[in-house]
């Protein structure tokens, strides 16, 4: 199943939101309605700097994974950003794929 890491940030209105529901309240939310979708939480945990919250996903399809960051970022309570993760093997398959390509200015 693909893997997705979220990177996201509160906003200062989801921040009230996670004092009132607690961390681990925040984490079994995104994990409910993560499962509903048919993907599961490998990871979640929470930082700070730029990001608050780090999560890695692993969801059905790229549809799936979008349809988390529309719905999340919807709500106005956090900025998310989305980005698929590949796998070794996967990588070494794309560099088997040859493709013509010319770069700017060549």
């Amino acid at each position: 199943m693909p893997k997705y890491l979220i990177q996201a940030s509160y906003t200062p209105e989801g921040l009230q939101g996670l004092a009132r529901d607690s961390a681990s309240g925040r984490r079994a939310d995104v994990q409910s309605a993560v499962k509903e979708l048919g993907g599961s939480v490998e990871a979640f945990y929470y930082a700070f700097g730029a990001d608050d919250v780090i999560i890695i996903l692993d969801l059905p399809d790229i549809v799936t994974a979008a349809a988390v960051a529309l719905t999340t970022s919807a709500s106005g309570a956090v900025r998310v950003r989305t980005t698929p993760l590949l796998t070794v093997e996967e990588v070494d398959k794309a560099l088997e794929v040859k493709m013509r390509y010319r770069a700017p200015g060549q």
